[in-house]
């Protein structure tokens, strides 16, 4: 006689997507006005991809090209590449376990826009890498209109990515983000405007980028990194390292304290311009004071400025305090 076939848990198949289900149940229980809302996003979904994939689908829905359009490039996607349901999961457990505001899964996959965009951008690279490009572009173009994001089709992004508000995040054509970064509002992967080819930042494992911080060029940002809110940052990070300021500099590499005592550590274009300004003032006097003694035929007897001209150091002395951590 044949045995009737067991039925696995869904907890012990889909851990994540069980507990998803069972919050959106008690959402129902709790806000009644919402349960067609649910049911269509979660509830009538069997599979975590579905779920998600429809919500992301519902959300980029236009006249010009419809939800089930992008709906059914997802599914294509996800039969060739299902490493992006992975993805998906690695995603919205990052964005619980770093986001304090966040105490369900259930909130990233209905309501987070960082995310929406992060998997709106795997659809998009998976699409570019398959030469469809405009396809791509449209779905770049549409992401930026509806959860205010700019993410290059081609940039290579990692799995557990956290992307906190999202609003003014730009990631450039040839960036490279690793796994499990922390992006946060306003943070710009960009380039210089002068090279070509690999001109965007690479960003290493386990880092951290702050809210508005810029990060400009074919830089790599080191494993461990936490680059402070508001930085802008032009060179290579070692790993373990925190970057702070315009321009960035380094305040703590492998835990401990780093003091910058050495200007040339700290590219400040404003500062190089009073010193640069400061260099030529000193040569044009000399200059003129050799002009004078040659003219008169004996030294003056008072310096130019003697009386109100400032210590003899060098420029950079001048700033030597500003490069103080």
């Amino acid at each position: 006689m044949a045995q009737p076939q067991r039925i696995t848990p869904i907890e012990s198949v889909d851990p994540i997507w069980a507990r998803i289900r069972s919050e959106a149940e008690a959402v129902v229980r709790q806000e009644p006005q919402l349960a067609s809302f649910i049911y269509a996003s979660l509830l009538e979904h069997d599979m975590l991809m579905g779920a998600v994939v429809h919500r992301i689908s519902d959300r980029l829905d236009h006249p010009v090209m419809s939800g089930a359009t992008i709906l059914q490039a997802f599914l294509d996607a996800l039969a060739d590449s299902p490493e992006i349901v992975d993805a998906f999961r690695a995603d919205i457990v990052a964005t619980y376990d770093r986001d304090p505001a966040t105490t369900r899964f259930i909130e990233p996959v209905l309501y987070f826009k960082g995310f929406h965009a992060i998997q709106t951008h795997r659809l998009a690279h998976w699409l570019w890498g398959k030469h469809r490009k405009d396809f791509a572009l449209y779905l770049q173009s549409r992401s930026s209109a509806v959860f205010q994001t700019d993410i290059h089709p081609a940039a290579k992004i990692g799995r557990g990515i956290f992307v906190d508000h999202a609003t003014g995040l730009v990631v450039g054509e040839t960036a490279v983000i690793d796994d499990d970064v922390s992006l946060l509002h306003g943070v710009t992967l960009g380039g210089t405007g002068k090279d070509t080819g690999k001109r965007h930042p690479t960003i290493g494992n386990h880092v951290s980028i702050g809210s508005g911080a810029k990060l400009l060029g074919n830089i790599t940002i080191g494993d461990n990194c936490r680059v402070g809110a508001g930085s802008v940052v032009l060179r290579s990070v070692p790993a373990n390292s925190t970057i702070v300021g315009v321009p960035g500099h380094i305040v703590l590499r492998d835990g401990k304290r780093v003091v910058i005592t050495d200007p040339k550590d700290i590219r400040d274009p404003l500062s190089d311009v009073i010193i640069k300004l400061a260099e030529e003032v000193h040569e044009l006097r000399e200059k003129f004071q050799q002009h004078s003694h040659e003219t008169l035929g004996a030294e003056p007897s008072l310096a130019l400025d003697e009386e109100t001209s400032t210590p003899n150091i060098s420029p950079e002395d001048l700033f030597q305090d500003d490069y103080q951590i």
